[in-house]
């Protein structure tokens, strides 16, 4: 069977294209109006902005980090300076393989392990798209090698930084303090504090001593430069520039030199020794033995060297002076003097008969004098000359926990100083409040008895003594220690004083105060527990000396420190200042297991004295030598 094809209706497929063309004419009339459209916006309606956009892709703002400011002594001598040295840095988002590039560079300059793990340990605290430090100060051959390399070392950089130089090295380290990279902790201060977009170009921030507390004015403020740039993001020349502004110099009241005495003097001891101006406030020496070279921590301490550091026995990295926390001992005795003087406990005149120890009412155990048959007939001003313990021990259960908390919390134990310098401790002054919020226990008498010879849950810093003692010098006038006397502005040059804290005054009866004065003059008059280390002076000086007990001994025991370790002697101390007519200096030292306050840290004060008041230079220290409790109190 045959089919037949039907003829087509030529009418109907015509009208079937022209159909077609008449959509398809539409269809490309909208989408031309729609190009033609789209044209339209972009080269007209947002002409500005891709304009703004094609410069942007062609110029650069690069920022300029600023000079940092230098810190100097009084005299002007360098403490932390700046100087400029080329790094080798790493992007890690840009390298292909890090660990391939990485192999490249060591096989074109010397890359140690040190570098390579504390490379490894900056990478990980930072972003793939920050540049992380691999090599500092190259030489000038370092340079040009990696220079003619740099084609195939994709990620690898050569820049220009400034770093950070300690000139007065680890004498100084807890005072100035040091530098270091910037982390996500100090990022988010930055931001916190709207202070971000000041830091852009810059890898340091202050982390510890005057770095730390005043970064703000040390730090600068940062400039921009404006390049041109190629398609391959290369800089073609400088467009403008916004030059930064270099941060503000600081002077110190610190000497250099006296500095540097005070830490020749404590030998192969151990403490810390602050020296003050009593009518300032200005810091004249600030000793933290031992101490550590801040230089290490600029450019970004390997972990082995902050292992051993920080894991040291002798605890290098802490401020002993600011933090270290001991017993006042018998340094409290003038304060408990003036105590009975002012809340009418006793008079100057009143005196005790001393048989060598202390008893409770109804209570056979005996608090002892640290002299063995005690000082006999005893006043305040032998109280004070002679350090007895029994003459305090009475006075503080007559006076009582409460009246003695309440009245030495005036001079500001127990206080922050509130120094120009960050994390300083308050220590410790007891009450019975105290030890019940704390302890949940009540206040006994036989806590009492020990804390009127500086004992027990009484704890202070060698600052905080200073500091107290001040006020003994310039008749209760409370200041706060400041190490920073002056700023220097960058564009000025001119140099001007800091706001200081506002001062306060306690009020003291002039005639208690003469009568716990002149008792301390007599600790360093013969006869006096410090005369040996007064001896020959050309000035007068009042002091106190003290032992702060380090571990407890039984009940009729003799101290033996030729028996004990070491760090389990008696800390020594000794406050003072001279000339005891007309103040100008305050010392007050603590020596680690140094033994005794007469046989130990008076000697050291007496250097600092010497050098401060004429101008005279210790001779070499001895070998330190175990000091006999009952020899030098």
């Amino acid at each position: 069977m045959k089919f037949v094809t039907p003829l087509k209706n030529l009418d109907r497929e015509l009208a079937r294209f022209h159909g077609r063309l008449k959509v398809g004419a539409v269809f490309v009339t909208l989408l031309a109006t729609a190009l033609l459209a789209r044209g339209f916006y972009l080269q007209v309606m947002q002409h500005e902005r891709y304009i703004e956009l094609a410069e942007n892709n062609r110029i650069s703002l690069i920022p300029v980090a600023p000079n940092r400011g230098l810190i100097l002594d009084r005299r002007g001598r360098i403490l932390a300076e700046n100087y400029s040295a080329y790094t080798l840095e790493v992007t890690q988002a840009q390298t292909h393989d890090l660990k391939a590039t990485l192999a490249d560079v060591g096989k074109l300059i010397e890359i140690t392990p040190g570098q390579l793990r504390r490379f490894r340990r900056l990478l990980a605290e930072s972003h793939e798209f920050e540049t992380v430090p691999l090599k500092s100060k190259l030489s000038d051959e370092e340079v040009a090698i990696l220079a003619a390399n740099r084609y195939r070392l994709p990620g690898i950089e050569v820049k220009a930084r400034l770093f950070r130089n300690y000139q007065a090295g680890p004498g100084m380290a807890h005072v100035v303090g040091f530098i270091g990279r910037i982390n996500d902790r100090d990022l988010k201060k930055l931001r916190e504090s709207g202070r971000e977009a000041n830091y852009q170009g810059s890898v340091h921030t202050g982390k510890t001593g005057l770095e730390q507390s005043y970064e703000t004015l040390l730090h600068g403020r940062t400039g921009y430069d404006q390049m041109e740039t190629d398609s391959s993001g290369r800089a073609v020349r400088m467009l403008s520039r916004i030059p930064p502004v270099p941060g503000k110099d600081l002077r110190l009241y610190l000497d250099r030199e006296l500095q540097a005495v005070a830490e020749a003097a404590f030998g192969d001891y151990l403490g810390g020794l602050v020296a003050l101006d009593p009518n300032t406030g200005g810091v004249l020496a600030l000793v933290s033995k031992p101490g550590f070279d801040p230089n290490l921590f600029v450019d970004g301490i390997d972990p082995e060297t902050w292992k051993s550091l920080n894991e040291s026995p002798d605890r290098p990295m802490v401020n002993r002076v600011l933090r270290g926390i001991y017993p006042p001992g018998s340094t409290l005795k003038p304060f408990l003097g003036l105590a009975g003087l002012e809340l009418g406990i006793r008079r100057a005149s009143d005196s005790i008969v001393d048989p060598g120890y202390y008893s409770l009412p109804n209570s056979r155990h005996q608090f002892r004098d640290w002299k063995r048959g005690g000082h006999g007939i005893v006043d305040l001003r032998r109280s004070i000359s002679q350090s007895c313990d029994i003459y305090y021990y009475r006075l503080a259960v007559d006076m009582g926990i409460d009246r003695m908390h309440d009245y030495l919390e005036k001079f500001g134990f127990g206080e922050k100083t509130g120094i120009d310098l960050e994390g300083e401790s308050a220590g410790l002054l007891p009450s019975r409040e105290w030890k019940q919020r704390r302890w949940k226990q009540p206040w006994y008498p036989g806590e009492t008895v020990i804390a009127g010879i500086g004992q027990g849950y009484h704890l202070t810093t060698p600052l905080q003594l200073a500091a107290v003692t001040a006020m003994l010098a310039n008749g209760g006038q409370r200041i706060a220690p400041r190490l920073v006397e002056a700023v220097r502005d960058p564009v000025t040059h001119r140099w001007y004083k800091p706001p200081a804290p506002p001062h306060s005054n306690v009020a003291i009866d002039p005639a208690h105060l003469a009568e716990v004065r002149e008792g301390m003059l007599d600790v360093t008059r013969p006869g006096g527990t410090a005369a040996a280390s007064a001896a020959g002076a050309a000035y007068a000086i009042a002091g106190k000396t003290g032992t702060a007990q380090v571990v407890g001994i039984k009940q009729g025991a003799r101290y033996d420190a030729s028996r004990l370790l070491r760090e389990h002697r008696d800390h020594a101390l000794f406050i003072a200042y001279a000339p005891a007519d007309k103040p100008t200096i305050v010392i007050a030292v603590m020596v680690e297991n140094g033994g005794s306050g007469s046989g130990t840290a008076a000697p050291i004060a007496r250097k600092v004295f010497d050098y401060y008041l004429t101008g005279k230079r210790p001779e070499p220290p001895s070998p330190a030598q175990p000091e006999a409790r009952d020899a030098a109190h």
